[in-house]
């Protein structure tokens, strides 16, 4: 299945490459995803699905099989496969950014391979939910990049001390989960447009039915 969609970020085209190539700084912003790894140009991770109430958890790996820096293009290979056995997804990304001053361009091809239930959307309804995603990623990024208001270190510059005057220790936090990424509520408009025309033209049929029905009497 081959998909495309476009990519628009608020931030400098470098900015955006950067953190592209960095899966600790972009995995907030995909939504369901929780990376597990990193090790080179590959990583591991896994991402939530729901498909009202069923929910998929799918594991795998992801590398990047291509980074021209110079030209901003990037392409990635992502396998993945839900943990009860119930579907695989298998995508090939090639990303293609362009710089147009302080503001990011670019297109997104997916080659993508999916099974089990998430493939009973179809291709049309696929891409809308894969469009979707990709502009809330990018909103998501946009809002990461933007310059951040300088914070004011404390005036002595000494790390905070317990009642004893012993430097407390920092105590490293776990990821947090991502929430599951929920592709009905993503289909959603989808889904009303592929239906509100066939609901008119049923409508349309009726009212007409109906004054035809109406001249007959006369």
């Amino acid at each position: 299945m081959e998909l495309e969609h476009k990519l628009a970020v608020d931030a400098p085209v470098d900015e955006v490459w950067q953190a592209l190539v960095n899966p600790e700084r972009v995995v907030g912003c995909m939504p369901g995803a929780t990376l597990l790894g990193v090790e080179g140009d590959s990583f591991t991770g896994q991402i939530k699905v729901k498909m009202g109430p069923v929910a998929l958890l799918y594991k795998g790996t992801g590398t990047f099989v291509d980074k021209d820096e110079d030209a901003h293009r990037l392409v990635m290979e992502a396998n993945a496969k839900d943990t009860r056995g119930n579907g695989t997804a298998k995508s090939t990304i090639t990303m293609t950014l362009t710089g147009e001053g302080e503001k990011t361009t670019g297109t997104v091809q997916t080659d993508l391979a999916i099974t089990g239930k998430p493939a009973q959307f179809g291709r049309g309804m696929i891409s809308d939910v894969g469009g979707k995603i990709i502009e809330q990623f990018a909103a998501c990024l946009s809002t990461k990049l933007a310059p951040q208001p300088e914070v004011a270190e404390p005036a002595t510059g000494q790390p905070e001390t317990d009642g004893a005057g012993t430097a407390q220790a920092t105590t490293p936090q776990p990821a947090q989960q991502a929430e599951a990424l929920d592709l009905m509520e993503y289909a959603k408009g989808s889904m009303l447009q592929r239906v509100l025309p066939v609901v008119g033209a049923i409508v349309l049929g009726a009212v007409v039915f109906a004054i035809v029905r109406r001249l007959r009497r006369r």
